[in-house]
C-alpha cells in the first residue's frame, strides 16, 4: 500500500461512519456501473437464502461474532 493510500485510509477512519459510507459510495461510483445481469444473480442468491432460512433449512449468526471471529483468524496469520 503506497504513503498516499495509507495516509487517506488515516484520514478517512477520522470521519463519521456516514461520512465513510458516502465516501465509499463515492469512490466505487468511480469504478463504473454494475452488470445488471450479475445484480439479478445476486438478489436471486439472497433471496433464495432468505427463503432458506424462513423455512428453518440454514441458521443465521450474529454479524459481529462472524467479524470477531475472521478478526480472531487474521490476527493468527
Amino acid at each position: 500500500m503506497s504513503q498516499h493510500v495509507k495516509d487517506l485510509t488515516e484520514a478517512a477512519r477520522q470521519l463519521t461512519r456516514e461520512e465513510r459510507l458516502e465516501l465509499v459510495e463515492s469512490i466505487l461510483a468511480t469504478l463504473g456501473g454494475s452488470d445488471p445481469e450479475i445484480e439479478r444473480a445476486w438478489a436471486k442468491v439472497a433471496n433464495d437464502r432468505y427463503e432458506a432460512y424462513l423455512r428453518g433449512e440454514t441458521t443465521a449468526r450474529d454479524a459481529k461474532d462472524v467479524l470477531a471471529e475472521i478478526r480472531g483468524r487474521r490476527a493468527s496469520q
